[in-house]
This record gives C-alpha cells, structure tokens and sequence, in this order.
C-alpha cells in the first residue's frame, strides 16, 4: 500500500474532475482511479467523493493506493545518459525504444528501473511504479525527460509544468515540404472515437493545443524541423502534424509513413523521428534557470544524411 497527498493547482480552468485529475497528475488509469475512489481510498478535504466531484484550486487529496499485483519497481544497473543530476532533480536523455515504467507487456528494462537503481529513491508522488514523473515521452520518442527525487520538487515541477512555464522544444523529421518557414498550428486534441488507443484533432472532447515550428532544413521529400509545443497534450507533436498531411516519419501510429524513396533508394526508418532537444525550466529548489539539451540520436542524422542524398 501506498499513501500519497496532493494539493490541488488548477493552471487552466477553475475546477477539473477528481478522477481526471488524479489521472493526470499520477499517471495512473482513469478506470483505476474511478476504482479507487468508489472503494473509499480517496478523500476531498477529508470527505470521500465520487470520481465525477470537481475538485479546485488548493483542495487537498488524500488516497491510498494498492500495490498493483504482478508489478513492482524492481532496481536494474540499466546504463544512463545523465544530463543533470543533483540531490533534487535528475534530468536523462532517454534512448528511443525505451519505456518511462512498468505496466502490462514490459514490466522491466524501464526508465524507472532504471531510476530507483542509481538514485535509491525518488519522490513518493506517483509511487509504486512512477515515482516522481512529471512528464512523459512515448517509448519510440528519445531525448530530454526530467523525474524529481523528493515531494518539494515534485510539486513544484508538476506546477511549473502545469501553468506552461517550461520550454519544450523538440527535433522532428517530417513527411513532405512545409509550406512555411516557421509557423503555428492551433487545434484541440482529444481521445478518438473510433480507436481509444489514439488522439485526434476532430474530438468532440478536444482540449486546446497549441504547437510552434520553424524549419532547420529541407530534405528530399522530408523536412527537418524545430518543433516547440505549449501545450502538453498526449501525441501532440505527432497528432498536429498528422492533421496537416506532414506526419512524423516513422509514426505507425498516426502518419504510418515507415518508408521513403530518395532517389534510387529506399530508407526505412525503425521509429519515429522524434527527438525531445531542449527543456528549459527554474530549478525547483534554487529557482536558477537550467536550460539542458541532449544531441540529436544516431538513427536521426543518419537519417538526415540519407535523406540528403
């Protein structure tokens, strides 16, 4: 058993589902938080709630969670790429292929494992399985992830990105030429109908997302691009660009363009062409900016070098 309190910081709107809430802000199932709830393991304030209750800004949130049977955050001597570390923060440039933690299907070989071995211990919010996150980057997405190793920095980093505070700014290979040089796509991003599995821009439930990019260079039949998001929507990156006909290559997800002839020759791509280059947020303790970077992968300047010609 696990026991965890939240005071409730609403950056966008004045009241949120609890169970919406809970979801985001431990990442834990929406399913298993409504469970969660309608067993009594969650309070408001002291007072037990149902999983539809609006919580708001500072409500406090008491909950006890199970350990999850089949799962648990087992220490690995996994190799990390550590790009700052201090006895507050530790900040990795995670390698494309590699899961943030355990669920069903991979409940090894992940960052957390990974984490919880050279650390020893991280912040108790989001405990058994993720303590600590803050944010995410999808297993076949690389670069920059920042995890807090203690409550205080954890709040105040779930805060700063929650009110849009921290820079984030990413490297894509795109399908086709962008028309522009730089620009803004605005469109909500919400759950598929058709596939639960999957975002999409034509959600009937969509929230406002917001994606800035600028072209660094021009391939053949692709564009390499700097790409900024505002806003932290699941699949954002890869959702928007979609939806203008320049998918990410390498997304099976979404674009599905997983090939591409240059010339006389076929380049396969094994992942997708996504690379998290930049964060840049105050530190939660010393309030000293950190801006961190983390080089572009081998597989993506091959990749450039190939689509180069």
């Amino acid at each position: 058993m696990q026991k965890a309190v939240y005071t409730v910081r609403l950056a966008e709107t004045d009241a949120e589902r609890l169970d919406v809430f809970i979801a985001s802000e431990t990442g834990i199932s929406r399913s298993r938080v409504q469970r969660l709830v309608r067993q009594g393991l969650v309070t408001v304030n002291s007072h037990p709630c149902k999983p539809g209750c609006r919580v708001r800004e500072g409500d406090r949130i008491e909950m006890t969670i199970p350990d999850e049977p089949g799962l648990s955050l087992v220490p690995e001597d996994i190799p990390l790429n550590v790009i700052w570390e201090d006895e507050h923060i530790i900040a990795v440039n995670k390698a494309a292929g590699m899961v943030i933690y355990p669920a069903a299907g991979h409940s090894s070989g992940t960052l957390m494992n990974a984490l919880i071995a050279r650390c020893g211990r991280l912040a108790s919010t989001g405990a058994p399985l993720r303590p600590g996150v803050v944010h995410r980057l999808d297993k076949d997405t690389s670069g920059l992830i920042v995890v807090a190793k203690n409550d205080a920095a954890y709040l105040e980093l779930n805060r700063q990105f929650r009110a849009r505070e921290v820079e984030k700014h990413y490297l894509a290979i795109l399908f086709g030429n962008l028309k522009k040089e730089s620009g803004e796509i605005i469109a909500a991003i919400g759950r598929s109908a058709s596939d639960r599995k999957r975002m999409s821009t034509r959600s009937r439930n969509g929230k406002e997302a917001v994606t800035r990019f600028e072209v660094i260079k021009r391939l053949k039949s692709a564009t390499l691009a700097r790409v900024r998001i505002i806003t932290g929507r699941t699949h954002q990156i890869r959702v928007h660009f979609t939806s203008i006909g320049h998918p990410v290559l390498g997304d099976r997800t979404y674009g599905r363009k997983t090939s591409l002839k240059a010339g006389q020759k076929t380049i396969n791509f094994s992942r997708q062409m996504l690379h998290a280059c930049f964060l840049r947020f105050a530190h939660p303790v010393t309030g000293d900016v950190l801006e961190l970077s983390a080089p572009l992968p081998g597989d993506m300047e091959k990749a450039i070098e190939e689509l180069e010609g």
